[in-house]
């Protein structure tokens, strides 16, 4: 998969985990692609250590999953740092 589609597949992705999540996260247009790239990066990563795939091909239904996956994975540990934080500053 190129650049572009890794970044449209992340963009995608991260606008349905956001749409999914509902917590503190990054906000705009930026913050969801980051949010989906960075989410693409880490599902792939836990996809290959635990042999199940990976992100291959921008129109694989597993390739979607897991970047879904993977960047709901990023915002519930975004939420737990941040919110923490906020948590221990009242």
């Amino acid at each position: 998969m190129g650049i572009i589609g890794f970044l449209i597949l992340g963009l995608i992705a991260g606008f349905i985990a956001r749409s999914i999540h509902k917590g503190p996260e990054p906000g705009g247009l930026l913050g969801t692609l980051v949010v989906g790239v960075v989410g693409a990066i880490v599902g792939g990563l836990i996809a290959s250590a635990i042999g199940i795939g990976g992100i291959d091909e921008f129109f694989s239904i597993g390739t979607w999953i897991t970047a879904i996956v993977g960047a709901l994975v990023f915002l519930f540990a975004y939420s737990a740092l941040v919110g923490g934080r906020s948590a221990a500053h009242r």
